[in-house]
């Protein structure tokens, strides 16, 4: 699970975000002294896709993607504050939050399944499970924060709680159900302006890794170390994203997924003419070397890939990453191994290239959010090969 937090305002965060320790290299995630518990008074809203491995099939993965991030802004937007932990999933997502905004939190979540029902034609379930529940359970939810770069953290969970709330929404508990027809939530700066990001070294590869039925806590710390480790033998640990950007859509798809974003039928032509302008004026710009006052495409697209959410600790480790031949056997085999000896649990994806799903309060402003997932499945399909190893 994760979240992205600009550095600037930390200080004036909410008080548990306030007091997590940060850590500055990613081989952290693995360090349990690094997470604090949420407090008790906290929940967890989670939320998917239900039947997204048909959607996928049907190369619906894009829209996939944004009805996931699309939880995720509807959610910050209506608690007025990115601070607060989440984790994207590709076709779905899980935010924490403060027992104070309960009835702002499931507003919204109703509101945005009745969004993705009606604009997308997908149908995305939703629960708000309390903490002091996952306790019950013998269970926890612990959260750490990693400094992704200058201008964000990253929120690590850990515990078990996030995934058995995932577990009572599938099974139909903790429900919260969609708003009435033409409820629509608050999305601003949720986009998808950039192309599929194709791989430069080999594959795309997603993979989720969880610990495995023998409970060896030792030995699963112990492997999400080696699988960083391998991963940095590849430039920049893998990151699919290139170190000066991706390059810019004008896919028509896209245009019109953002406009049924911001704007109700009737009014969408004026938000796809609105997007083409502002994607055609920043292409110049970059192309040129231009500055369109503040604004320098090319600062721009550095952050984007620096932002980019590619690798988490999710209850597991999660991860979307460009490797070679090489490099993608040995994290295998070492993957294979420990699920032999009990240690771990894994799936994993490959495919040609990687999307980008994005949340940009400001351009003018560092902080903007960019989920990584791999463009033929990704997690959705790893998720899916994971589950087939696991007895029922």
């Amino acid at each position: 699970m994760c979240y992205l937090m600009p550095m600037e305002t930390a200080a004036a965060s909410d008080p548990f975000v306030a007091s997590l320790p940060v850590f500055a290299k990613f081989e952290g995630v693995a360090d349990i002294d690094n997470y604090r518990p949420l407090p008790d008074d906290w929940a967890l809203a989670a939320a998917d896709i239900v039947g997204s491995t048909k959607a996928i099939e049907a190369g619906r993965y894009k829209t996939v993607n944004m009805a996931g991030a699309s939880v995720i802004s509807a959610l910050l937007n209506a608690l007025g504050r990115q601070d607060f932990p989440f984790v994207f999933g590709g076709d779905g997502a899980l935010v924490a939050f403060p027992g104070s905004a309960l009835e702002i939190t499931r507003n919204a979540l109703a509101a945005v399944q009745r969004w993705v029902a009606d604009e997308l034609d997908l149908t995305l379930r939703a629960a708000i499970v309390p903490i002091i529940d996952i306790r019950a359970q013998g269970l926890d939810v612990r959260v750490a924060r990693f400094q992704a770069s200058e201008a964000v953290f990253y929120a690590m969970f850990a515990g078990g709680g996030g995934s058995w709330a995932e577990t009572e929404m599938k099974a139909g508990r903790y429900r919260v159900d969609p708003a009435p027809v033409g409820a629509r939530p608050d999305l601003t700066g949720l986009s998808c302006r950039w192309n599929p990001i194709e791989a430069r070294h080999g594959d795309i590869v997603s993979i989720i890794a969880i610990p495995g039925p023998s409970r060896d806590l030792r030995g699963f710390q112990s492997l999400v170390s080696d699988i960083i480790a391998l991963a940095g033998r590849q430039e920049r640990d893998g990151h699919p994203v290139p170190v000066n950007g991706p390059a810019y859509s004008f896919s028509p798809a896209g245009f019109d997924l953002e406009a049924r974003a911001v704007a109700p039928a009737g009014r969408r032509w004026l938000s796809k003419l609105w997007i083409l302008f502002l994607l055609t004026l920043a292409a110049v710009a970059d192309r040129f070397g231009w500055t369109i006052g503040r604004f320098d495409p090319k600062v721009y697209k550095r952050d984007v890939a620096s932002n980019s959410d590619f690798r988490k600790f999710d209850d597991g480790l999660k991860m979307t990453i460009d490797v070679d031949s090489d490099v993608l056997q040995r994290i295998e085999n070492r993957l294979k191994q420990a699920e032999e000896a009990g240690i771990c649990t894994y799936g994993l994806h490959r495919q040609k290239s990687a999307l980008m799903t994005c949340l940009v309060a400001s351009p003018l402003q560092r902080d903007h959010l960019h989920f990584i997932d791999g463009a033929a499945g990704g997690y959705a399909r790893a998720a899916a090969s994971l589950k087939a190893k696991v007895p029922v």
